[in-house]
C-alpha cells in the first residue's frame, strides 16, 4: 500500500498496491487530512476506486489515471455544489476494490443431504468442490456487505457464500432425479445448475460467481461397503469355478507353508480344510443348495440326508416250497430261468423273473425254452 504525502496537510497522490492474495476492499488512509483539488488518482488493472462523501456514495473509477476536477467528478460536484471554478482541496474516503477473481474457495456439505434415488430408495449424499468469486457491482456491495469496514478480506464473506452454495447443491441434487450412481458422470451439468441457482442471491450483494465445480458425490460408508460386496460378486462370476480355485490356492499355500515344520503344516492343512468349507458353503448358499452342517452338529432346520443306496438289488429265489438268497443281480444269471419265482425288497409278491423289466436283460442272451417234441 502507498500513499504520498506532497504538500503539507494535503494529498496529491492517490494509489493503492495490494500485497496480500485475500483483500477485496481497502480504505485510502487520509489520516484526517484533506484531498488537493487536481490531485492524481491512479486505478490499476483489476481495481475499482469508489469515493463515499459524507456517508454516500459517489464517484466510481474504473482502472486508469485521472485528476481530480470537477469535470471527471459529477457526483461529488453535484453534493459539494462546487462551483466551476472550483479549486479548493476537499474530503472525502476513497475505497479501493479488487475486482479480480479470487479462485480455489472451498466448500462442502457438513450433514449428508437427504433424497430419494431411483434405485437405491431414501439415500444420504455427501459432497465438496470448489467456486470463485469476483465483484460485478461495486456500490451494491459496498452498500450491501462492507459497509464502512476499511480491511475487507474474502474470509469475511467465505462463509456466507458457502452456506448458499451448499444450500442450492442439496436443492438441486434432490431435484434432479439423477440415480447416484451416475452423478459422477453428470457433475457438470450439475455444477452448472447450481450456478445458475445461485447467481441472483449472488448478483444483490453485487457479487458473481464465474466457477463452481462439484468435485465429489459419496455415498455413506456403509453403503459404499454393501456396493463394493455387490460389486464383488459380480466379478467373481462362477461361484463352483471360483471355489475351485479358492481350494488350489489353499493347497498351494499349505505346500509352501510346510517349510516352517510340523506346526506349520498343520496349522495350513487347518487353515485350507476351513477355507474349503467356507467356499463350499458359499457355492451352495448361491446355488440355492442348504449347506452341510459341521460335523458332529444337529441341524434343527433340515433332517440327516438318508443313507446311500445299495450298489446293487438283493433276490430271492422260491423252488419247491424253500427260498435261497439273497443273491446280487449279477449272481442270477446262473440260478434262474424265466419261470424262476423271485422277490426283492419293495416287491408286492413273488413274480416270475421274465416278467419283471429289471432282469429282462439277463435272459437277452438266453434262449427261449425249447418246444415240446413232435409225436
Amino acid at each position: 500500500m502507498v500513499f504520498s504525502f506532497l504538500k503539507g496537510q494535503f494529498i496529491d497522490v492517490i494509489e493503492w498496491t495490494d500485497d496480500t492474495r485475500n483483500t477485496m476492499v481497502y480504505r485510502f488512509e487520509r489520516y484526517g487530512n484533506s484531498i488537493m483539488y487536481g490531485a492524481k488518482l491512479t486505478v490499476r488493472e483489476g481495481q475499482l476506486a469508489v469515493f463515499v462523501h459524507e456517508g454516500q456514495l459517489a464517484d466510481v473509477f474504473d482502472p486508469g489515471m485521472y485528476q481530480l476536477e470537477t469535470n471527471n467528478m459529477p457526483l461529488m460536484t453535484a453534493l459539494q455544489h462546487w462551483d466551476h471554478g472550483f479549486n479548493s482541496p476537499f474530503k472525502s474516503e476513497i475505497y479501493f476494490i479488487n475486482t479480480r477473481r479470487f479462485a480455489g474457495l472451498k466448500w462442502g456439505t457438513q450433514n449428508p443431504i437427504m433424497l430419494r434415488d431411483p434405485e437405491f430408495g431414501p439415500l444420504r449424499l455427501r459432497a465438496f468442490g470448489s467456486y470463485a468469486i469476483r465483484v460485478a457491482d461495486p456500490v451494491a456491495f459496498m452498500r450491501e456487505i462492507v459497509g464502512t469496514d476499511g480491511d475487507f478480506t474474502q474470509e469475511k464473506i467465505a462463509g456466507q457464500i458457502r452456506n448458499i452454495v451448499v444450500q442450492k447443491v442439496s436443492r438441486v441434487l434432490a431435484a434432479s432425479g439423477i440415480p447416484a450412481l451416475d452423478m459422477a458422470a453428470n457433475t457438470k451439468d450439475l455444477s452448472d445448475m447450481v450456478g445458475k441457482a445461485i447467481a441472483p442471491t449472488l448478483a444483490e450483494y453485487g457479487l458473481e460467481m464465474p466457477e463452481l465445480y462439484i468435485e465429489n458425490i459419496s455415498l455413506p460408508p456403509e453403503v459404499e461397503k454393501v456396493l463394493d460386496q455387490r460389486t464383488s460378486m459380480g466379478i467373481v462370476g462362477d461361484l463352483n469355478k471360483f471355489t475351485q480355485f479358492s481350494a488350489a490356492q489353499a493347497m498351494q499355500n499349505a505346500a509352501e507353508g510346510g517349510e516352517g515344520g510340523m506346526g506349520a503344516g498343520l496349522g495350513a492343512g487347518m487353515g485350507m480344510g476351513m477355507g474349503m468349507g467356507m467356499a463350499q458353503s458359499m457355492g451352495q448358499a448361491m446355488s440355492g443348495q442348504p449347506a452341510a452342517a459341521p460335523s458332529g452338529a444337529p441341524s434343527a432346520a433340515t433332517p440327516p440326508p438318508p443313507p446311500p443306496p445299495a450298489s446293487e438289488p438283493m433276490w430271492h429265489i422260491a423252488e419247491n416250497g424253500q427260498t435261497r438268497g439273497p443273491f446280487a443281480q449279477s449272481q442270477l444269471a446262473s440260478q434262474i430261468t424265466r419261470d424262476t419265482l423271485v422277490w426283492t425288497e419293495g416287491q408286492s409278491g413273488w413274480k416270475k423273473a421274465g416278467d419283471i423289466p429289471a432282469l429282462a436283460q439277463l435272459f437277452a442272451s438266453m434262449p427261449p425254452p425249447p418246444p415240446p417234441p413232435v409225436g
